[in-house]
């Protein structure tokens, strides 16, 4: 089965039980009060970025579309619920006929946000919108720190090729994810195989240090591996003395040879070195692809280094210092019952410190200044400014339960190019600083 964002739907399983225990308790209650049915509001959004970031960017939307579709409790998953008396049989009763029937609206994949950014609105009865509450979080927190620490690096890299190879550091089905995340964040392949089959994102790959130590020689290696894999290869050149490896692979390769790989030492240098040497051996379009331990600071360090292409893992994969981004999904409105022509009322957590929110169902619009570039994120519960009735940022995603909203990867990889364009000149900056354009509330 194909769709628009998966490309491939192998298997997918029920995302029921990617929950946490007091949802269902929550749904106990509620249906034994009941207010289970009331109409409410909730909302995704973070209340500040992770320290030192200047923007957000949105992604997860399409795999939290598919978490949705497929929340529903099977027979076993009841079963392992009624032996662990998690809930009593009227909950039982009513999870068993579980589907969401609300609507969802969201910030487009790709977008970028602030905080108090209404990323995710999901709108339905009490008890069917709470129980999506940890998958979506755990959706969206983890992809779009990846996206963000992909777009920071993307910046940094000025338009040179971005390589994500983090498979090796995270968990398999993390890897897949973040994969996805950094296409859209920037990046232009990935190694991890299983997300160019579930995402059709191009995927690279040639050897390792391993490939070079199994043979007898270098000059060995470099054969085997032009020979199968032809001369626009990639030939790594580090593993015993960078000079002589590159010397070897133009001998063995010629001219053609696609790629030089450095994964050790003074990059800066490095570079420089194996540029010149190439250029001398009359491999003048030979590229250069540099891994090792990179982040975005790194990535600009090497800015004025021959460099064509970096292979980044472990900082993309973790986030690069920012594994999370602290959003939150809070009740924002509800009804007094499940009549949908009842008036929402505002509803907030009104406790002392950071953690107070804002009641009311929101809408989001960015103001641009007369150049075209955004200057303010603008949030409301009442009507829309006519100067702002253009530039609202949700879309409708999922329309009484049925997914409305499904789009290739690479349009979400597009938009965010096309927002992060429209941002003000220091957004680009590494140094720390707070959000590149402030919150407004209308």
């Amino acid at each position: 089965m194909k769709s628009a964002d998966l490309g491939r739907r192998v298997g997918v399983p029920s995302t029921a039980l990617f929950t946490d225990q007091y949802e269902l308790t929550m749904v106990q209650a509620a249906l034994k009060a009941g207010t289970a049915d009331r109409c409410s509001v909730f909302e995704a959004f973070t209340r500040r970025l992770p320290e030192g970031r200047r923007y957000g960017v949105v992604a997860g939307i399409g795999r939290v579309l598919d978490a949705v579709e497929n929340f529903h409790f099977d027979e076993e998953m009841l079963g392992f619920l009624r032996d662990q008396s998690v809930v009593d049989g009227p909950t039982l009763d009513y999870l068993a006929d579980y589907r969401f029937s609300g609507d969802i609206w969201g910030y487009p994949e790709g977008e970028v946000y602030f905080p108090g950014s209404p990323i995710l609105r999901v709108e339905g009865s009490f008890a069917e919108c709470v129980l999506l509450e940890t998958v979506i979080l755990s959706i969206l927190n983890h992809d779009s720190a990846i996206a963000a620490a992909a777009s920071r690096m993307s910046a940094a890299a000025g338009g040179r090729g971005l390589i994500e190879m983090g498979a090796r550091r995270t968990h398999e089905l993390s890897a897949v994810a973040s994969a996805r995340a950094a296409y859209i964040g920037g990046f232009d392949t990935t190694s991890d195989l299983a997300a160019g089959f579930r995402y059709n994102i191009p995927t690279v790959g040639t050897s390792a240090h391993a490939f070079t130590l199994l043979h007898d020689s270098e000059r060995d290696a470099f054969r085997a591996q032009v020979d199968s894999l032809g001369r626009g290869t990639t030939l790594l050149v580090d593993t015993y003395d960078v000079a002589t490896a590159v010397r070897t692979a133009v001998e063995i390769a010629g001219p053609e040879l696609g790629a030089v790989r450095i994964d050790s030492g003074d990059l800066l240098l490095v570079a420089h070195r194996v540029r010149q040497q190439l250029d001398e051996l009359g491999a003048t379009e030979t590229r250069i692809v540099v891994t090792s331990d990179l982040d975005e600071y790194a990535i600009a360090s090497l800015a004025a280094a021959p460099v064509d292409a970096y292979g980044v893992g472990t900082q993309l994969v973790t986030g690069s210092g920012h594994p999370t981004c602290s959003m939150v999904y809070k009740l924002v409105a509800r009804a007094g019952s499940a009549d949908p022509a009842d008036e929402l009322r505002p509803v907030a957590k009104k406790s002392m410190g950071a953690k107070s929110s804002k009641g009311g169902r929101k809408w989001a619009a960015r103001r641009l200044d007369e150049d075209g570039v955004a200057e303010a994120e603008v949030i409301g519960t009442g009507p829309v400014p006519e100067e702002l009735a253009g530039r609202q940022l949700l879309v409708e995603l999922v329309r009484g339960g049925e997914v409305v909203a499904r789009e290739p990867l690479d349009a979400a990889r597009e938009r965010h190019i096309a927002a992060r364009a429209g941002l003000p000149l220091s957004a680009m900056q590494l140094s720390r600083g707070e959000a590149v354009i402030p919150t407004e509330y209308v």
